[in-house]
């Protein structure tokens, strides 16, 4: 046997050499069916979420009639179930909560990501977290004791208003927004930021033109999550808007009138009525409404990030 048999090329591998591959490969594998199985229960508890409310709701729309749902007067006692009132009570205060917490939130969020020096940072940031963890009941009850009063004071007949809700929902709101916009303006690289000021642009044009516009897809899903959080959200509410269901006067004035929502009527007639009566039923009717609604919110938020060209940068 000659001596260039005898030596083992370095290049050639044994059988051994191939366990921690396999190993790897295996845990790859399991890794992956372990975020599928994830993935598959989350549409399936969502699912079964839906199919729970139509089957408990399904003989609202079968019984009641469509122009009774559509109609301005929601009085279960006598058999009236219109669903208008509730539908413009929880747009007003989730209209509202935009307004107020959306501008305020990208701002801070801007601020926080692009100008405040790290003490700062480090010192608000933990600030911020821990107010989205508050409980709602606590902020609605300060709003009814603190807040409310106040807007009774400034010329409001009641101090229990949309506005009221607007305010609480919006304060609610303003972490979620804060939080994942700075993570989202932390995620676009930092070659985008030196690009722009080496092309001459200011830190303000280069935050305008190219930081924001590459964040886009963070920044809408932030506001969407603060827009589901607002639309969402039950006992704060219930306790600053007057829980009236009615529709008011086209108007600014509207924001200073008492509303009632969908989801504090639900919350609060559900615990009164009797199981599989047809006010039960309706109920389960505004749940099917309420998810509808948010589904579309949704829905417009993705084909929104999604929609044209997707572009990762922007223009000076």
């Amino acid at each position: 046997m000659s001596t260039l048999e005898e030596v083992t090329p370095t290049w050639e591998k044994s059988p051994f050499d191939d366990a921690p591959t396999a190993r790897r490969n295996w845990r790859e594998m399991i890794i992956e069916a372990l975020i599928r199985l994830s993935g598959i229960s989350a549409v399936v508890i969502i699912t079964l979420i839906f199919l729970f409310l139509l089957k408990e709701g399904a003989p609202a729309f079968l019984q009641v009639p469509l122009s009774e749902l559509l109609s301005t007067r929601w009085y279960p006692i006598e058999g009236m179930y219109g669903l208008v009132p509730l539908i413009v009570g929880s747009l007003l205060v989730t209209v509202g909560a935009v307004v107020i917490a959306v501008p305020l939130g990208l701002t801070t969020a801007v601020y926080l990501g692009e100008f405040a020096p790290l003490w700062q940072r480090e010192l608000l940031k933990p600030i911020i977290e821990v107010l989205a963890g508050i409980p709602s009941i606590v902020l609605g009850f300060l709003g009814w004791v603190a807040l409310a009063p106040l807007i009774q004071r400034a010329g409001a007949a009641t101090g229990l208003t949309a506005f009221t809700g607007a305010i609480i929902l919006a304060y609610m709101s303003l972490p979620t927004i804060i939080s994942i916009t700075e993570d989202a303006l932390y995620a676009v690289p930092k070659e985008y930021r030196d690009g722009a000021l080496a092309l001459g642009a200011t830190q303000w044009q280069t935050i305008w033109r190219v930081v924001l516009p590459a964040a886009r897809s963070g920044i809408v899903i932030a506001v969407m999550l603060g827009i589901g959080r607002a639309i969402g959200e039950t006992m704060a509410v219930m306790l600053v808007t007057g829980n009236a269901a009615n529709i008011p006067a086209f108007g600014l004035g509207a924001f200073f009138q008492p509303v009632r929502t969908m989801t504090a009527t639900i919350a609060a007639e559900m615990g009164e009525v009797a199981q599989g009566s047809l006010h039960y039923s309706v109920l389960f009717a505004i749940g099917i409404v309420l998810f509808v609604i948010t589904f579309l919110v949704n829905s417009l938020a993705t084909r929104f990030i999604g929609g044209g060209a997707r572009r990762r940068g922007g223009q000076i």
